[in-house]
């Protein structure tokens, strides 16, 4: 155990962490040359096209240092906020974090937030400085940013690039010398922590778990604590690129176990793995408890496929603890799932994951968040979706979530942010600054308005330089009204919107135009319009394809070209009549990207 050390690597997006991650793999000779690539514990298609780690990986490094053999076991995290949660679990399997800073873009908002989570779990934090190599590297800069932040000395920093690997060979000295092997007693009962989990058709559920107490050795009687239900450890190991079977896992160890578990809901993360002959199962304080941000609704496109997408969101559910869900049902779109996603990019991974490893082609409505309708009979109705909503008539008042949102960020982006919540609503309570670079508003807003794009326009408005965290405070009364999109007159319930009052002509205006731009033409005219209640507030009209059917008149009478015309006037005619408009996916995604 003395020889082992658990370590990740946190940072901003962009900021080199699967850069840094592949040359210590490389430098260790982890990997072969002929298994080296750019992004190699970047797993998936999604990650390598948008360059970003949405799953965190582990790996175990062997590296030889002044005579002995250490075991390096590396968690690599993702950078975007969205995914801030898988970057909380691999901290609990850790001892000590590398926070990776780019010398071109200093310390960012989602460096701060990730510290902060590193600092909560008493973690040892090495700070290093990436990128050196770049002609806009402000190593001094950074450098004060980092002191400042953490209050370390100048020369604990490290300089390095992970693209020419300059500096890595001190990183992982640094590792070895500054980060605490891992505390436990590897005679008690067995004790581990669940901190991920994914789904392999052939071998069951795959659970990776770090161990905080005793032994996990093959064949053992295992039991998951918060289910109860015990299993027989099929094949027990370590994680190299691929599995690496072992007879035993020992104490301070990042391992695998794979007891054939078939059934999504059995396992759990934040769990804990013991033997089965222990009468007293403790279980480890695990991670706090995710929050999503953003509801939407996911149907498949045809209702047949319902059961096979409830098992396609099981195993998703696995591979992402952070995505929660729901039964519900809709008159347009069948039977379906109310989901809970950390953000708009969250949901927009869900959705191209589901289609890329699972072949499920999905339909999302537009995101919101819940009302509570009080009827004119007393009544009180929780309103999760637009399809719940009463009838005006009967609605005596609605009440809106509102949040309280606290902003840190630099001084100079003060008049974007007030700018920005303003607009969305929000009510400005206090502004303090908690150094001279960095000050902390706080504000009271409505949840829908922070739903949409806040978090994009924040990061926008403020170049990245600021962090946003929330909390729920309750409900107030506010003009909530029900919006709806007609296609020809026919309701399409799906693009429905719950929106306030002064919202809902602008946000109807922007959206007829985005779907007059995505909805394929037609043989007849389609008249797309927004209304609210039985006024409609905005309209576009998508003219007809049109064939022309006087090409074939050489000259002669007018008349017969007016005979020729009419014929097909009345024919396009009949076909709005009964022709129906399809309204393709891209339709409904557009409703979640209408740039203001």
């Amino acid at each position: 155990m003395e020889n082992i050390r658990n370590f990740c690597i946190i940072a901003h997006i962009d900021h080199g962490k699967s850069t840094l991650a592949d040359r210590l793999l490389q430098i260790t000779n982890t990997i072969s040359e002929r298994e080296m690539m750019d992004q190699v514990l970047d797993d998936m298609d999604l990650e390598r096209e948008k360059g970003i780690t949405i799953k965190s990986h582990a790996i175990q490094i062997n590296y030889t240092y002044k005579g002995e053999q250490y075991i390096l076991n590396l968690i690599d995290t993702p950078g975007h906020v969205d995914f801030s949660y898988e970057v909380s679990r691999a901290l609990a399997a850790c001892e000590g974090v590398l926070l990776l800073v780019d010398a071109t873009q200093g310390i960012q908002a989602q460096t701060i937030s990730n510290l902060y989570l590193a600092i909560e779990n008493d973690l040892e934090i090495i700070p290093v400085i990436n990128k050196i190599d770049m002609d806009g590297a402000m190593i001094e800069e950074t450098k004060d940013q980092i002191i400042e932040l953490i209050g370390c000395k100048p020369e604990d920093i490290l300089l390095a690039s992970a693209r020419t690997g300059l500096g890595v060979e001190a990183i992982l000295e640094a590792i070895i010398q500054k980060i605490p092997a891992p505390e436990g007693d590897p005679n008690a009962p067995l004790q581990a922590l669940i901190f991920d989990s994914v789904f392999n058709s052939f071998r069951g559920i795959i659970v990776y778990y770090r161990i905080l107490n005793g032994v996990l050795r093959k064949g053992d009687k295992v039991k998951f604590v918060s289910t109860g239900i015990e299993y027989e450890a099929d094949e027990v190991g370590i994680l190299k690129l691929s599995l690496d079977p072992k007879t035993e896992v020992r104490t301070g160890d990042v391992g695998y176990i794979i007891t054939g578990i078939k059934n999504a809901k059995e396992v759990k993360v934040g769990d804990t793995i013991t033997v089965a002959s222990n009468p007293d199962p403790q279980m480890i304080k695990g991670f706090q408890e995710v929050k999503p941000m953003v509801f939407a609704g996911i149907f498949p496109v045809s209702t047949d496929d319902f059961e096979e997408l409830r098992d396609c969101m099981d195993k998703l559910q696995l591979n992402d603890a952070s995505l929660t869900f729901e039964l519900e049902t809709s008159q347009a779109l069948g039977f379906g799932f109310r989901c809970g996603f950390l953000g708009m990019l969250h949901m927009e991974i869900i959705q191209e994951r589901l289609e890329r490893e699972f072949n499920q082609t999905v339909i999302t409505t537009v995101p919101n968040v819940s009302f509570i309708a009080h009827a004119t009979n007393g009544e009180t109705i929780q309103v999760n979706n637009p399809t719940q909503m009463p009838d005006p008539v009967r609605t005596e008042r609605i009440e809106e979530p509102y949040i309280r949102a606290q902003i840190i960020s630099k001084p100079e982006y003060i008049g974007n942010i007030m700018t920005l919540c303003l607009g969305k609503r929000g009510i400005l309570l206090n502004q303090s600054y908690l150094t001279t670079t960095r000050v902390e508003l706080i504000f009271e807003m409505p949840l829908t308005e922070i739903v949409f794009d806040f978090y994009d326009k924040l990061k926008s408005q403020t170049r990245g330089y600021a962090s946003f965290d929330y909390h729920p405070i309750g409900y107030r009364d506010s003009e909530i009204v029900k919006m709806d999109i007609l296609l020809n007159g026919d309701k399409v319930d799906a693009l429905s919107a719950l929106i306030h009052r002064s919202r809902a002509q602008d946000f109807g205006r922007r959206l007829c135009e985005k779907l007059k731009e995505l909805l394929p033409r037609q043989q007849f005219q389609i008249a797309i319009q927004a209304a609210v209640g039985s006024k409609v507030i905005a309209r576009e009209t998508i003219s007809a394809l049109r064939k022309d059917v006087t090409a074939k008149c050489y000259g002669g009478d007018i008349s017969r070209k007016r005979k020729l015309l009419e014929k097909q006037k009345e024919g396009k005619k009949r076909m709005r009549q009964i022709g129906n408009v399809e309204v393709p996916q891209e339709a409904f995604l557009a409703v979640l990207k209408l740039d203001e």
